[in-house]
């Protein structure tokens, strides 16, 4: 069974095309959940109207499905709370001029 880290590690292939840094970094997870090799992962956009939410959503299921034990996963996309620079790490900060 993969564990929340192992998850979280296959995401940071889950990049934000205008950004180019990943969702990891940008603070864009709000959540993963592991029950046996079930796998669920709440994310956000930068905004409600950015178009990438379906691609984003089959980013999740490719890179998460690529982890050994994992049979199926699911991704929820939520706007609460709203996604604001704050939840990004200090290194996307840097590069994005924060």
């Amino acid at each position: 069974m993969p564990s929340v880290e192992d998850v979280e590690a296959a995401l940071t292939n889950v990049i934000d095309p205008e950004l180019g840094l990943d969702f990891v970094e940008l603070g864009l997870i709000y959540g993963i959940e592991v029950s046996t090799g079930d796998v669920h992962v709440t994310f956000s956009l930068t905004s409600p109207g950015c178009p990438i939410g379906p691609q984003v959503s089959e980013q999740i299921e490719e890179f998460v499905t690529e982890l050994d034990g994992v049979t199926s996963v699911e991704s929820t996309m939520t706007f609460s709370p709203p996604w604001t620079p704050d939840r990004m790490s200090e290194d996307a900060k840097f590069a994005l001029g924060y």
